[in-house]
């Protein structure tokens, strides 16, 4: 029997050293023989090239040394190709409603002011060495006071691992392996449905993974019972990946009386829950709100994973800067976790640029610098809701027979449409109008400019009544 995953059995129970990657010598072999000739491993770099292009003074061979011939292209990026489909499209009516970022009422990427300033105030010191592990304590540290809260006892107690990671998809990522060292025979279960990506990373990690009901499409809100149902009916000590606020796609969030009942099953059950926290402040615009459902899970008593991103937040998607932490129960194992965390990291990427590190950390850490980024972070979630109220009234002007409500109830940066994958494709084909083939919307992508344009293409395709 498995240890309870709350007690956090001591990292020795699972030795990474006995998780053997399946041989894939003999297969590889077979391959190589039945495609091509067969070259020595013992060959110098000259005799190499020599065997492939062929001895001087004689024609090129076609032997060749069948390193990639078995490489097939990956299935594209659903998220990605929109946007290589929207820059293909040479229509000057063309709308984005594909990128996950922020964009401001002209459409464009915007640089905040309380960037500028903090860049402003690291200039040049990147370019000093020793700043890096100064830079990356304090990172981790006011990266976890967002999430925890700045008073919590835990940070004063010692209990939190954190460790500077790639984004939020970094941290996922590493949390994914380190949830295969040391827990190789547990299960995560993700929302369904949830950011694409979650399930890639942790299949590459080679973790089993399920999904637990989430979305309910009639009412286009949360199936909570099917979720509780779900909860309860999972292998014990299982782990549970929940998306503390701004759902993604679909901007449903449970409200603070379903965020205690999941605590309480989840205890019951003894899963671990792993909170990717990738728009905080884009559900409320208040960062403290947003972090109240992982809060109530640690007056709840439970030990918490969680992946922090600074993308969306701070409008630093290209500097790739997050946090990942982990609540352990004493000051030892929080150490023993860390360790484990930095060794996993070293050996994917060694450590990130510092370059977003200190912007980050000097935003976080001044505190008129973090006012301004709050005051801007709330205009941002305003205008947000500004074009998820003007869509909504844009489209029952025009006598639209289905129900748009779901527009306004839902939060975040995304609206989880309801459209049909044939409604998908005829505004795509006939008004170039580009989202995710599941019909998630970036409201950041809507502007007043095209308002007029996309509630008429929306009607058009949906006036016959028919929703998914």
């Amino acid at each position: 029997m498995e240890a309870p995953l709350l007690m956090l059995p001591p990292l020795h129970l699972y030795s990474p050293g006995a998780l053997k990657t399946p041989d894939m010598t003999s297969a590889t072999t077979a391959h190589h023989r039945s495609n091509s000739t067969v070259v020595s491993p013992n060959l110098s770099a000259e005799e190499l090239i020599q065997h492939v292009e062929g001895s001087p003074g004689r024609g090129r061979q076609k032997t060749r040394v069948p390193v990639v011939d078995h490489v097939r292209p990956a299935p594209k990026d659903p998220i990605a190709s929109v946007g290589e489909a929207f820059q293909a499209d040479a229509s000057p009516n063309k709308i984005n409603l594909g990128v996950g970022a922020y964009r401001d009422e002209e459409g464009k990427p915007v640089v905040l002011r309380c960037v500028r300033n903090a860049e402003a105030k690291v200039a040049g010191s990147e370019f000093l060495e020793s700043i890096s592990t100064l830079a990356n304590s304090r990172l981790v540290e006011e990266s976890i006071k967002l999430v925890y809260g700045k008073d919590t006892d835990v940070i004063g107690e010692g209990r939190l691992a954190g460790i500077q990671t790639l984004s939020g998809t970094g941290a996922c990522r590493l949390f994914a392996e380190f949830q295969r060292r040391f827990y190789p025979r547990s299960k995560v279960y993700f929302p369904d449905p949830t950011w694409s990506n979650h399930h890639s990373i942790w299949k590459d990690a080679e973790v089993p993974q399920g999904t637990f009901s989430y979305y309910n499409p009639k009412s286009k809100g949360l199936n909570f019972p099917a979720l509780i149902d779900d909860i309860k009916n999972a292998p014990e000590s299982s782990f549970f990946l929940f998306h503390p606020c701004a759902h993604n796609p679909t901007g449903v969030d449970p409200t603070e009386e379903e965020w205690r009942e999941i605590s309480y099953h989840l205890k019951v059950k003894n899963h671990f829950p792993f909170f990717d926290m990738a728009y905080q402040g884009f559900s409320s615009g208040d960062l403290d709100r947003d972090a109240r459902a992982i809060r109530t899970f640690l007056q709840d008593g439970h030990l918490i994973g969680c992946a922090q991103s600074f993308a969306k937040n701070m409008g630093l998607y290209g500097h790739r800067v997050g946090c990942l932490s982990i609540l352990c129960t004493d000051t030892m194992q929080a150490l023993a976790v860390k360790s484990q965390l930095q060794q996993i990291a070293r050996a994917m990427y060694g450590s990130p640029p510092i370059h977003g590190v200190l912007l980050v950390s000097t935003i976080l850490g001044d505190p008129d610098t973090k006012a301004l980024w709050v005051e801007e972070l709330r205009a941002m979630v305003n205008r947000i809701c500004k074009m998820r109220e003007a869509l909504q009234e844009s489209l029952e002007k025009l006598g639209s027979p289905l129900n748009w409500e779901h527009i306004t109830n839902q939060v975040g940066m995304f609206c989880f449409s309801g459209l049909t994958p044939q409604q998908i494709e005829q505004l795509q084909r006939e008004y170039h109008i580009y989202m995710t083939a599941d019909g998630r919307i970036s409201m950041a992508g809507v502007t007043m400019s095209n308002m007029d344009y996309l509630a008429n293409a929306i009607h058009e395709v949906t006036k016959s009544g028919q929703e998914s």
